[in-house]
């Protein structure tokens, strides 16, 4: 799963693209060569593209919502591309089918992730995870859709808790400097929920006063990073006496598997105003 003549030391930028009221479309770039997640939108893609000159050369999707997806076909009429999704999703375009185990490898950006299936938001969700050349450096990174978000996780519509406690308990092994490059900006709507949850957590109360002050400046809160989401994110913490605590509280009756309290977690997030 290649394009490309091999590049070697080529160090990469991935910068956001905002689009629709908080989404953001991925863009790793070299100066030369681009690779586009989730373009839901397809406007602001194209403008980035005609601004900087850069040659798209692939696009990956992590699932087929139309939020992260409907820009696709419009940017392959500009900017052919080689699309890369998961094999258990209808898309309105995808050339190379992924799944667990898979890796994509992009030459043009020395570029290589592997797959991992998350079902959960939806039944064939899809991350992908694995190194990055910077001007810093390597760097460990995750795409990761609407699976993980920065102090939470996506809705179960298609999977169930079961599968998304094991989704999140994959990413959450990932090493802790993983950089995650989720797909919206809904931190501190998360974070307001983290608090009702785990109220105790002094390393999230701290971490969402950072967040605040990024949102205030107009800053993203994204990427986040593994260690981080360990330390703060409620969703990888339901297994901690404080957060099941609180769920058990809010349930109103004994929950006896971690799976029925991170389910009652999603729930009780699901309605948090």
């Amino acid at each position: 799963m290649t394009t490309g003549k091999q590049e070697t030391g080529t160090a990469v930028r991935i910068r956001p693209i905002p689009a629709f009221n908080d989404n953001y479309i991925w863009l790793i770039e070299d100066g030369t060569h681009a690779v586009v997640v989730d373009p839901g939108q397809a406007q602001p893609v194209l403008d980035v593209l005609e601004q900087t000159q850069l040659s798209l050369v692939a696009i990956l999707l992590t699932h087929h919502h139309h939020d992260h997806v409907g820009g696709v076909m419009q940017i392959l009429q500009k900017h052919p591309a080689l699309v890369y999704g998961p094999a258990l999703e209808v898309l309105p375009a995808c050339d190379v089918l992924l799944g667990q185990g898979d890796c994509v490898t992009i030459n043009e950006l020395s570029l290589r992730l592997d797959v991992q299936d998350v079902p959960g938001h939806t039944a064939g969700h899809i991350a992908y995870a694995g190194l990055v050349n910077t001007a810093n450096g390597s760097q460990p990174v995750l795409f990761c859709g609407d699976t993980l978000f920065v102090g939470g996780c996506g809705r179960l519509f298609e999977g169930t808790p079961a599968q998304m406690l094991s989704s999140l308990d994959q990413l959450a092994a990932l090493p802790a400097d993983t950089a995650v490059y989720c797909a919206h900006e809904y931190t501190l709507a998360n974070l307001r929920f983290a608090r009702a949850a785990d109220p105790n957590n002094h390393d999230l109360a701290a971490f969402e006063k950072v967040c605040q002050a990024k949102r205030a400046a107009n800053i993203p809160t994204v990427p986040s990073t593994i260690g981080t989401e360990r330390l703060c994110n409620p969703f990888l913490r339901s297994r901690e006496p404080d957060v099941a605590n609180s769920v058990q509280r809010w349930a109103n009756k004994t929950l006896q598997t971690p799976v029925e309290i991170f389910g009652a977690l999603r729930e009780w997030k699901n309605g948090f105003k």
